[in-house]
């Protein structure tokens, strides 16, 4: 396959705007990795008139994806998950051209991965954690089992993603293999939660207790990212405040939760500040040094 692609690799590799090609090849009938596709080319540029184009081929019944994306994009989403397959492409890609390094260094960064970077991906996946688990216990109160079965499954997934950053790697696709070798907890409440024989509502809600001490244990380190960006001010934080800081903006979307919930668990404390309004305050936040 690669006699067939090395025309099409090569001409890029030729223009001085690319920095590396990758290929990443289907290892097993049913890998997840290459999206279906027999091999990925991925080719990393400098400048680009597009941030990602993609193209596929045919060849002889096996079929290819040409990926070609901007340095800068592929760096944003290994930060912020924004495409979770790029990280195994990285990791497991064949370099077939690598201008100065450009790949090398890209792969070491990868398995260092530095503490500012974890945090950040740590409280990313924490926040969609806390609002997931928010949402199945709510729906759990309603009475809608069917919706929070599917919502604790959700939680179940981003607990594991956490639990695999926590041990200083980057979670796969194939996330619960990788927790099954590292945290036996986590992956002891996901077995539990699929083979349990219990009616659908009696089984989330021995999962609700389960995941509550569990999160509750992580939440600190998991919200480091946020906590830490709050402790540079000695005065509270209004939601506005926090919600336009350049640093929060990875996970803007999920921040309510977070703070709902830390605000619940007691991490983070509420100063009510009086408006213009007749008994009208406005809520702000502040980090309990206590914790």
């Amino acid at each position: 396959m690669e006699n067939f692609l090395r025309p099409i690799y090569q001409e890029h590799a030729s223009n001085l705007n690319t920095l590396g090609i990758l290929l990443i090849e289907k290892t097993q009938h049913d890998s997840p990795i290459t999206d279906e596709f027999d091999v990925i080319l991925l080719i990393i540029v400098d400048e680009y008139e597009q941030t990602w184009y993609v193209k596929h081929y045919e060849i002889e019944g096996k079929t290819a994806a040409l990926h070609i994306v901007r340095m800068d994009v592929l760096m944003e989403w290994i930060d912020t998950s924004g495409y979770r397959r790029a990280v195994e492409w990285i990791i497991l890609g064949k370099p077939v051209f690598d201008r100065n390094e450009s790949i090398a260094r890209l792969k070491e960064q990868l398995r260092d991965f530095p503490k500012e970077k974890r945090n950040l991906r740590k409280m990313i996946d924490f926040g969609k954690l806390v609002k997931s688990y928010s949402e199945a216990k709510s729906l759990y109160e309603t009475g809608e089992f069917n919706d929070a079965h599917s919502k604790i499954l959700y939680s179940l997934h981003y607990l594991a993603r956490l639990a695999v950053l926590e041990k200083g790697y980057y979670p796969e696709v194939t996330v619960w293999s990788q927790v099954k070798k590292i945290d036996f907890e986590v992956y002891k409440l996901y077995e539990v939660f699929i083979e349990s024989n219990e009616e659908v509502n009696k089984r989330i809600e021995l999962m609700i207790i389960g995941m509550d001490f569990v999160i509750h244990n992580r939440a600190i380190l998991s919200a480091k990212h946020l906590l830490d960006i709050m402790k540079t001010k000695d005065s509270a934080w209004s939601y506005a405040d926090i919600k336009r800081h350049a640093m929060v903006q990875p996970y803007r979307l999920d921040l309510s939760a977070i703070l709902s919930y830390l605000v619940e668990k007691n991490i983070i404390n509420v100063v009510l500040e009086e408006t213009k309004g007749h008994a009208v305050y406005q809520r702000k936040y502040i980090v309990n040094e206590i914790k």
